[in-house]
C-alpha cells in the first residue's frame, strides 16, 4: 500500500524491513521509494542504517533481499574458481543454475583494491538473462575484466552436495573451471 505522504525516519525503516521480510522476491529501491513516498537515495541510506543494525539485507542486481537464517542453514555453499571470456558469462551462469545452483556473487583480485566482490544472486535462466541484460544496458564491464587473466571466483550454493558436484563437472567439461 502506497502512502500519500512521506513516511518519516524510523517508521519508514520499519515499513521497509517488514516489506523485505514478507517479500519472497527482491524488492527494488524504486519500489520501496514509491511505497514510502521518498527518493531511491533515501531508501539506500535507510538500507545502510538497517544493515548497521545487523539486519540481514542483501543488495542484488534485482533489488533488496532479506536473507533468512534458516534458508542459509539448508544450503551448502562453496567457492569455485573460473576462467572464461566475458561473452561466455551467460553460458557459465546458465550451466550453474541449470544444476539447481544459486550463484551468489563474483569475486576478483584487483592489483590496487585487493578483493573486489559483487552480488549476482541468480538461481534460474530468467534471472541470468535479466542480469546479462542489465550489464549490457549499462554498458558495464564484467568484474572478470578487472583481472588480466579472466580468473574470477563465485560463491555458489545448492540444497544438495550432488548439485554442486554436477555443476562443477559441467563447468569443467565446458572448460570454465580452474582446478
Amino acid at each position: 500500500m502506497r502512502h500519500k505522504s512521506k513516511v518519516l525516519g524510523e517508521q519508514r525503516r520499519d515499513l521497509i524491513l517488514r516489506t523485505l521480510q514478507e517479500a519472497n522476491h527482491p524488492v527494488t529501491g524504486g519500489e520501496l521509494g514509491d511505497l514510502t513516498n521518498v527518493s531511491r537515495q533515501v531508501i539506500v541510506s535507510d538500507i545502510n542504517l538497517l544493515k548497521a543494525k545487523n539486519e540481514p539485507i542483501m543488495a542484488t542486481n534485482q533489488g533488496y533481499l532479506y536473507t533468512r537464517a534458516n534458508e542459509r542453514v539448508r544450503a551448502i555453499e562453496k567457492i569455485i574458481v573460473c576462467k572464461h571470456a566475458p561473452e561466455q558469462t551467460a553460458e557459465e551462469l546458465n550451466i550453474l543454475v541449470d544444476h539447481g545452483v544459486t550463484v551468489k556473487d563474483v569475486r576478483v583480485e584487483h592489483p590496487v583494491y585487493g578483493d573486489v566482490r559483487a552480488s549476482i544472486m541468480v538461481s534460474n535462466r530468467q534471472e541470468v538473462k535479466a542480469f546479462i541484460e542489465q550489464i549490457e544496458q549499462a554498458q558495464a564491464p564484467y568484474l572478470l575484466n578487472l583481472d588480466d587473466s579472466g580468473i574470477h571466483l563465485h560463491a555458489i550454493s545448492a540444497p544438495k552436495q550432488e548439485q554442486l558436484h554436477d555443476a562443477e563437472e559441467a563447468l569443467k567439461k565446458a572448460g570454465f573451471l580452474v582446478e
